[in-house]
């Protein structure tokens, strides 16, 4: 029996990329996973995935997957969502707030100025949309005196990646995750983000093949990367932390909270912290 067995877990965007990775992850230790995502139809979008197929993996693993279509824009559907964990389960325990709308752009050279407007979609789903799911399963976590809410960030959130919108995306995350903490902190529900450096991605794959320059700049050396099922690996570690409060309101660097639990990559890799090269998180446990 896995170490989460018994547990209900939100993952969000996990029709495919890091999101996908966790949630298979989860279901491997028991959990059963409700899989978020707008895509539905195999073939209709430029990479591969859905949440149905993300689902079907996570039984193939031993847990649960539970596929819903989510637009994370879309804060009636998140409400249905979580009406919906609550009547099935009558519980939560783990939301990881990984939806975040990637511009096709955002590697592009450019100044904020040459970019359109639209880039500010990365706030709508990857700030706001954190927020909203963060209320709806705090309704749940903070009367059951127990849960856990993981933000996926990266060293962006001090160090210029990419464009401006993306940095500041991910510092408010960091700061949004910190704050919830403190407020959190009584009811024993914990409260946390991960920094990710280069994950193996479908995009990132895509990206690193067909983009020239992009394979060993410092956000996007391959030989640093993990795979998606690396973050998944360390969040199960934390869901089944007795005493993972003590990590509550911080922000921390995966490779290293990895380290400390003793955790490998699919392939047995340990993934290096770039806190030396890329920056240090700013907050702290409360």
């Amino acid at each position: 029996m896995g170490s989460l067995a018994g547990k209900v877990a939100v993952v969000t965007g996990a029709s495919r990329g890091i999101g996908r990775g966790i949630a298979l992850v989860l279901a491997e230790q028991g959990a059963t996973v409700y899989v978020t995502g707008r895509t539905v139809t195999p073939n209709i979008y430029p990479l591969p995935g859905t949440v149905g197929e993300t689902a079907d993996e996570c039984d193939a693993r031993g847990g649960r997957g539970i596929a819903v279509q989510v637009d994370h824009a879309d804060d009636a559907q998140v409400a249905a969502l979580f009406a919906q964990v609550e009547r099935e389960q009558g519980r939560l325990d783990i939301l990881v707030n990984n939806a975040f709308s990637l511009p096709e752009d955002l590697t592009e050279p450019g100044g904020f100025w040459e970019k359109p407007l639209s880039n500010l979609d990365m706030f709508d789903v990857g700030v706001r949309s954190n927020f909203v799911a963060a209320w709806h399963a705090a309704k749940m976590m903070v009367p059951q005196k127990s849960g856990l809410i993981v933000e996926i960030s990266g060293y962006t959130g001090v160090t210029y990646t990419y464009g401006v919108v993306f940095g500041t995306a991910k510092s408010a995350v960091d700061r949004m995750a910190r704050d919830m903490a403190v407020e959190l902190k009584p009811h024993n529900v914990a409260s946390v983000s991960l920094w990710q450096g280069l994950t193996l991605t479908e995009r990132a794959e895509r990206n690193l093949a067909n983009i020239p320059g992009l394979d060993g700049a410092a956000a996007t050396t391959r030989a640093n990367g993990s795979s998606v099922e690396h973050p998944g690996r360390v969040i199960a570690a934390l869901a089944a932390d007795r005493d993972v409060m003590r990590h509550s309101g911080g922000t921390f660097i995966t490779a290293e909270l990895a380290d400390s639990y003793g955790i490998t990559d699919i392939d047995g890799r340990t993934i290096p912290s770039l806190r030396a090269t890329r920056g240090a998180p700013i907050w702290q446990p409360v």
